[in-house]
């Protein structure tokens, strides 16, 4: 018979670490808002000791070196990654979404924490809005509960642990 495991989303004791990126802050800051009001509706308490740490970065070319800092710590069982990279008249876009990404990524492959991408790419400051908080819900809230899905899938399946103890 097949065992199928799925985590539920429900913080628990789960310590997370949110890092955000200033750059673009009228965006980041709503997907932070939207992060940590997701803890709380799965049972989080931002407010309680060590459940909750958000680091700030300039950009999000800077998320992955603060990722994979707070994931080796050990103090937290998983790190959402905040940031928002809007397409210029420039291949910098490029540069900078495909290096965070492949970043963040190898950060959680690293230290078997997850870390999530909660990065908004968009082609225009419009669909940065709708994806933060608009028409298309709000990516930092969608983060944070895949980070919760995410420690309570990993609890199941055991084995070394890469964050705290849940």
């Amino acid at each position: 018979m097949a065992t199928y495991l799925e985590g539920e989303l429900v913080t628990g004791k789960a310590r997370v670490a949110v890092v955000v990126a200033r750059f673009n802050e009228f965006i980041t800051e709503r997907l932070l808002d939207a992060a940590i009001d997701a803890f709380r509706r799965h049972g989080g308490d931002p407010d309680a000791a060590g459940a909750l740490t958000v680091a700030r970065v300039p950009g999000s070319f800077e998320l992955p070196v603060a990722a994979l800092r707070l994931a080796q710590t050990g103090r937290h069982d998983a790190v959402v990654c905040l940031g928002c990279v809007i397409r210029g008249a420039t291949s910098h876009y490029d540069f900078v979404a495909g290096e965070a990404a492949r970043g963040i990524n190898q950060a959680g492959l690293a230290t078997g924490v997850p870390v999530v991408f909660g990065v908004i790419t968009a082609d225009n400051l419009e669909q940065a809005i709708e994806r933060a908080g608009s028409k298309q819900g709000n990516q930092g809230a969608k983060a944070m509960s895949a980070a919760i899905e995410m420690v309570n899938l990993l609890k199941k399946v055991g084995g070394p642990a890469g964050g705290a103890s849940v």
